[in-house]
């Protein structure tokens, strides 16, 4: 299934992406932002967006590559 960001449309959202939406906005979501949307939606920078996934794959959560 294609995941497709609700905010701006962005088509195949990468696994990372998908990976973060879920990491901070629930598991259970089924509706995803692109990057850049959610860190708007979030109220942080794209830089913050980043990093906070560079340390989930440091940590070795399953839901990055």
């Amino acid at each position: 299934m294609k995941k497709v960001c609700i905010s701006c449309g962005t088509e195949n959202l990468p696994k990372n992406t998908i990976g973060i939406n879920k990491k901070l906005l629930g598991e259970k979501v089924d509706s995803f932002y692109c990057i850049d949307c959610l860190a708007e939606y979030l109220g942080v920078s794209k830089q913050d967006i980043m990093d906070k996934v560079e340390e989930f794959k440091e940590q070795g959560c399953k839901l990055f590559e």
